[in-house]
């Protein structure tokens, strides 16, 4: 799973990005523009916001993500204890709030309960689909009982497609999302990664659920049609 951390005290950023790497892929902004743009690229299952940003604040990049109707869930950061930031805040779309100065421990108990909450985690950290499970933690696959090696990336690129079960991924989206915009392989690396991914799931018949959209992206999805 992935994570925008968009925060401007560098001392801050840097605690949240190396706590919560423990566990997910973590892409950080200082500054509002910058973490709009990010954010807008619709690739993460969380966005942690802090309020208080160079350029655009937190309300005003909330408004933006809700008005082009991206959901991503968040969390919001501030320094401010008022309770009118608080209620403005979750009036605006954000699933939480947290004042600083807060325990890294809390963040983290906070992060996860949205993501278990929108479904993105179980208790295991774990996600499935059909009889195919992957264990975030230590980037496991199993179908059944019997594991299959992945590298990481091919494990990453699975489970985004079981995250989002039943919609179709675009190849660009599926390329910002695991190689990340600043990468400079080529888009062509996402058909390799998903040929690679087939072969390996193709001895348990799993391969046919991973399907091209001629032109467009990818879809995993258990109905034929």
């Amino acid at each position: 799973m992935k994570l925008l951390v968009v925060e401007d005290d560098e001392f801050i950023l840097e605690s949240i990005k190396c706590v919560l790497e423990e566990e997910f892929q973590v892409d950080v902004s200082m500054n509002g523009e910058e973490g709009l743009f990010l954010a807008k690229q619709d690739i993460y299952d969380l966005i942690i916001l802090d309020i208080m940003l160079p350029d655009m604040d937190g309300f005003s990049i909330l408004k933006n993500l809700k008005a082009v109707g991206i959901n991503t869930p968040v969390l919001l950061l501030s320094a401010k204890g008022a309770a009118d930031d608080r209620i403005k805040g979750l009036s605006l779309g954000a699933d939480d709030y947290l004042t600083k100065p807060f325990h890294i421990e809390e963040l983290v108990l906070r992060v996860k309960a949205i993501l278990r909450r929108y479904g993105q985690i179980h208790e295991e950290n774990s996600v499935s689909f059909m009889e195919l499970s992957l264990i975030h933690r230590t980037k496991q696959v199993f179908i059944k009982d019997e594991e299959i090696k992945m590298q990481v990336k091919q494990f990453n690129l699975l489970e985004y497609l079981i995250l989002n079960e039943g919609t179709i991924l675009l190849k660009e989206q599926i390329y910002d999302r695991i190689w990340g915009l600043e990468s400079d392989t080529t888009l062509e690396i996402v058909e390799v990664y998903i040929h690679n991914i087939r072969k390996k799931l193709m001895k348990y018949g799993y391969d046919k659920y991973i399907k091209t959209i001629r032109g467009v992206g990818y879809l995993l999805q258990e109905t034929e049609k």
